[in-house]
């Protein structure tokens, strides 16, 4: 007799470095005798079948060299030049393809009622998503499953808001701003202005996601709402490297778990 028995969990992951980080974690549930079953669309970056899990996959409507071609396009954007406006422009529209990807892919998988009704009947234990995209946040309140959230962060800082955390500029750095938390008053302005921009990003990147979700649970709710919920935030951050801030007592810093690694030939 253990002092705790092995679960059945509900993976849903985010493609790209997000699973590489992941997969290694589900390795290991497996060795310790966990059931792990990962919801992933057809046409993956990395999302591959293994052993050590069980996978479902739903049909979306992009090819493998749709996708492909989005992500190599929105990744050369970085090494082109021009005037800050032009490349400004060119993030934009790379990241519009992309989250146009990710959300059309959530939308195929709430509307596959075979695969949903799977999930209903399979009696899971809890769900472990990474709400970067918050298809598995909706799931899980769908189901009525605890989540473990697996991230290195949210889009606009809706992590802090969803948590409640205390980010006021006069001591939490903003992304970017190369500030730390011990600011003068011009470097507190400073701060400020790179927070604007995540009043019009958090409308841009979730907007439709809290209107994916309020049609398929059936009743008004934002993202907001939804990541709220989560029950533990297993955070990829480290303080070394990362911007100080505060964190509640659900959420664990496990910095240094990030992306799937190989040992260097010596």
């Amino acid at each position: 007799l253990g002092l705790a028995a092995a679960g059945k969990l509900l993976v849903v992951p985010v493609d790209g470095s997000h699973w590489l980080s992941m997969r290694e974690v589900l390795d290991i549930l497996r060795q310790r005798g966990h059931e792990v079953v990962v919801v992933a669309p057809e046409v993956t970056l990395h999302i591959k079948p293994s052993e050590n899990f069980v996978m479902k996959m739903y049909p979306v409507p992009y090819t493998q060299e749709e996708m492909e071609k989005d992500f190599k396009a929105f990744f050369q954007v970085s090494f082109e030049e021009g005037s800050f406006f032009e490349r400004f422009l060119k993030v934009y529209r790379g990241m519009k393809r992309i989250t146009d990807l990710e959300f059309s892919s959530c939308e195929q998988l709430l509307q596959n009622k075979e695969l949903i009704r799977y999930l209903e009947e399979s009696k899971f234990d809890a769900v472990l998503t990474d709400p970067f995209v918050p298809c598995g946040v909706i799931l899980a309140e769908h189901l009525s499953l605890p989540s473990v959230y697996f991230l290195r962060g949210i889009p606009c800082g809706l992590d802090f808001e969803a948590t409640q955390c205390p980010k006021p500029p006069s001591y939490v750095p903003r992304v970017f701003s190369d500030l730390t938390d011990h600011m003068t008053f011009l470097q507190r302005v400073k701060n400020l202005l790179f927070d604007i921009p995540n009043v019009f990003l958090c409308d841009f990147a979730f907007e439709p996601y809290s209107k994916l979700a309020s049609e398929f649970l059936q009743r008004e709710v934002t993202v907001q709402d939804l990541l709220r919920k989560g029950s533990v935030w297993l955070l990829r951050l480290d303080f070394v490297l990362d911007y100080p801030r505060p964190l509640m007592p659900n959420i664990i810093p496990i910095g240094g778990v990030n992306c799937a690694h190989k040992e260097l030939p010596q």
